[in-house]
């Protein structure tokens, strides 16, 4: 038995992708060693970064996928892509997940704080997406308005320094431009690849980019501050590739050779302030905590009704109306929510443009109304049938049974139940940060990423979750003690 559990651990040590630390000569040598280098994307990045091949959507292709495959075979190895959030790609490759991290990832100077950076890849240019009836020629004009952008980019970082522009941020590279011809931003705000390929572009004619670069920047490989050697051997393959022009040929296959490539050789640094958890951190997470509570309490709002309605009606409603409410319940939750949301932000956009805070309110309302009418069915059913005959008997109506008699009685019974959704959809109410709405767990993210750790981030998150779910969870409590079926002392 022991002896198994040593050849498992020598397995699981033997497998690893550096994670935990690194073996004699550092991940260069383990990269030898195995033949094979293991770099993380996100695939969500899409076309020309990395993507999946319509032709093999198991095999992905791109510009960064190329240029990789060029680096390994000239390091004597193959290459092999792993999948993680773009978001994460910084954290994960410090906690060693993989060798390096390459997928758009601009050279900042708080990312070389962080890891190390390769020599540039690509030169990029910020560029300014307008619709073409706007008359905007400079970002400065914009102060008032919303700007689109990704989260955790240089953009992002420009638009932070002016004040006056509210950034609105995405996850996705075609949203913010989807967003901008629905006139839900006034402007966007990219690298000049993704304005290139999904901003300017047939498919958005309403829109146009403004002919000048608001800033430059490079794309660099993330390597792990440990790892010198690999990034001298990352960065001597990189020279041997623009010395033989095979960096330009990638390029080129990929439509993104232009003169800076040549014009702005050297690298880039892009300057940010640096960032700690301090007062106005602090605000900005209170500020988000009450736009949290404030969708959860407009979104329950709504589903109270809407889950009697439906309870109601599969109940009492007859065959054909029960049928129909039962086909909503089974709807909306079979689905997932996040889908529902994606649904009625952008799926309705062409027909009915709503507002992100409408989308939030509604998607997750009538979400939890489905939840919320199998609580009040099994509440209403709960009730002994001598109620109703005995309102009957009383002279009371159908509608003045179920609005006097029933649904009162129900409602008492299902307030635990209910109090658990409640809490369950504040917590569920993280998912509206897809459009672009930035509540509390979306702003811990953020927060995470500028201050370098998670932990901080993370306490305040849960303290303010926390501090919203506490005394709702007491206010029920109380209103079942008020509401109990005998208030009256124990007898002695």
């Amino acid at each position: 038995m022991r002896r198994a559990v040593f050849a498992l651990a020598g397995i699981v040590a033997a497998g690893a992708c550096g994670s935990g630390g690194t073996p004699d000569g550092g991940t260069l040598a383990k990269i030898k060693a195995r033949g094979e280098i293991v770099w993380a994307a996100d695939v969500q990045g899409g076309e020309p970064y990395v993507y999946e091949d319509p032709d093999n959507p198991t095999h992905v292709i791109g510009f960064e996928v190329d240029i990789m495959d060029a680096i390994a075979r000239r390091l004597g190895v193959r290459a092999r892509t792993v999948q993680y959030n773009w978001s994460n790609l910084v954290p994960s490759l410090e906690r060693g997940d993989y060798d390096v991290a390459m997928n758009g990832l601009e050279a900042t100077g708080e990312r070389r704080e962080r890891i190390l950076l390769s020599d540039p890849y690509y030169v990029y240019a910020e560029t300014l997406t307008v619709r073409n009836d706007a008359t905007y020629r400079s970002i400065f004009e914009l102060g008032g308005k919303r700007v689109g952008t990704l989260n955790q980019t240089f953009a992002h970082d420009i638009l932070r320094m002016m004040p006056a522009i509210e950034p609105v941020l995405y996850e996705g590279n075609d949203e913010p431009y989807r967003d901008l011809e629905d006139k839900r931003v006034e402007a966007v705000l990219l690298d000049d690849v993704i304005a290139n390929r999904y901003g300017c572009t047939p498919q958005h004619p309403t829109l146009k980019c403004v002919p000048y670069d608001v800033a430059r920047g490079t794309y660099v490989i993330g390597i792990r501050m440990g790892d010198p050697e690999l990034k001298a051997a990352i960065d001597g393959a990189l020279r041997d590739m623009k010395k033989d022009g095979e960096l330009e040929e990638i390029l080129k296959k990929a439509k993104l050779w232009n003169s800076r490539q040549t014009e702005d050789a050297e690298e880039k640094v892009a300057n940010v302030r640096a960032r700690h958890f301090d007062w106005d951190q602090l605000k900005l997470f209170v500020s988000a905590a009450f736009v949290t509570l404030g969708l959860s309490l407009a979104a329950f709002l709504l589903a109270v009704p809407v889950g009697i309605v439906l309870a109601v009606s599969r109940v009492y409603g007859g065959r054909f109306v029960g049928a129909l409410a039962r086909i909503y319940i089974e709807l909306f939750r079979g689905t997932p929510v996040l889908l529902q949301l994606y649904v009625l932000y952008y799926g309705l956009a062409p027909y009915y443009s709503l507002g992100p805070i409408q989308a939030a309110i509604l998607g997750l309302g009538l979400n939890y109304g489905a939840y919320e009418a199998e609580v009040y069915r099994g509440a209403l059913l709960a009730i002994p049938r001598g109620q109703t005959e005995a309102a009957k008997a009383l002279g009371l109506g159908p509608r003045q049974i179920l609005r006097h008699v029933l649904v009162p009685q129900a409602l008492r019974l299902a307030l635990p139940p209910m109090t658990n959704d409640f809490v369950s959809l504040l917590k569920d109410s993280s998912l509206v940060s897809v459009i672009t709405v930035i509540e509390l767990t979306k702003r811990m993210t953020i927060a995470s990423v500028d201050l370098r750790g998670w932990l901080v981030p993370g306490i305040a998150c849960a303290a303010l979750y926390l501090a919203l779910s506490l005394p709702l969870s007491e206010i029920a409590r109380r209103l079942e003690r008020r509401l109990a079926r005998d208030q009256r002392p124990q007898a002695l």
